[in-house]
């Protein structure tokens, strides 16, 4: 089944999310999500999400589903809010509990915070197979970027989160707490292993100024011209290629807010006793 595929596009943190469904008026998933927020007056908003729910009710589409493909170094999660004005279940991959425990230590996170991926309502293990409504979906184990990344397949589309980019630009890096190249390489395997004429929606697009936001391709598109490992590139290639790349990459500019909350499933750390949430910076932890 080719499922309907609506995209929104972020061009503040070049993050995509999607509306996936079957018709108009039928059971959908929403897939990785962006709340707004201005790291200058670390300020929330709902613009974005909002985008997002006002389509959701002009197509009458019952959400089931709002999946993270990992826990989202570059942008806010706005999965909870979306919950509330929507209804679906938060699901992620079951390996986000690694995840967890690295950056409780790293933000030294209150001693009630559990380690066991409750904050979400689901965790997805490999190979796991779910509905949403006549859609049938799987998921897939893709690590490499992060420890946990997940990618989807709903029918002809899968979405593959920060594996791969758009051809020209590539692969995500792997410096992050628990990611390795070598990793990321054997799921992008897994990934182009699949029937040529699948389609792959990326996560991200930073597109240069020679062309407009880009967010699908196939996977004979990424086989035959994905610069990082299209072309029949070795593992061993990638590898030296994809570690001396990333050495020279400042740290995103929403890591710390954004780690912080979306390993919480995109809720924020309860409020002090004046009234205000706080998050933390941790010095020289990175």
């Amino acid at each position: 089944m080719q499922p309907t595929i609506q995209p929104f596009f972020d061009i503040n943190t070049g993050t995509m999310t999607y509306v996936v469904f079957g018709a108009t008026g039928s059971a959908a998933a929403i897939v990785d999500p962006v709340l707004d927020y201005d790291p200058k007056a670390a300020r929330t908003s709902t613009t974005s999400a909002d985008a997002v729910i006002a389509f959701v009710r002009e197509q009458r589409l019952q959400v089931e589903w709002i999946l993270e493909t990992h826990a989202h170094a570059d942008h806010l999660s706005a999965a909870p809010y979306l919950k509330r004005e929507l209804g679906g279940k938060i699901g992620i991959g079951e390996s986000i509990r690694t995840v967890q425990g690295v950056f409780k230590k790293i933000f030294d996170l209150e001693r009630e915070f559990q380690l066991d991926g409750s904050q979400f309502d689901h965790l997805f293990s490999d190979g796991e197979r779910f509905m949403i409504g006549e859609l049938e979906a799987c998921a897939l184990f893709v690590p490499g970027h992060t420890p946990a990344d997940m990618a989807y397949r709903i029918g002809d589309a899968v979405f593959v989160g920060d594996t791969l980019f758009m051809p020209d630009l590539g692969t995500a890096r792997c410096d992050f707490p628990g990611g390795s190249a070598r990793t990321l390489y054997r799921s992008i395997q897994r990934l182009l292993a699949l029937d040529p004429h699948t389609r792959l929606f990326v996560c991200h697009d930073y597109p240069p100024a020679t062309r407009e936001p880009r967010w699908q391709s196939t996977v004979l598109e990424q086989r035959e011209h994905n610069i990082h490992v299209g072309g029949g590139k070795t593992e061993d290639e990638f590898v030296v290629m994809r570690e001396a790349r990333d050495a020279t990459l400042g740290m995103p500019t929403l890591i710390l807010p954004a780690i912080q909350v979306n390993i919480r499933a995109g809720q924020f750390p309860q409020a002090a006793e004046n009234g205000t949430t706080y998050l933390k910076i941790p010095l020289n932890a990175l």
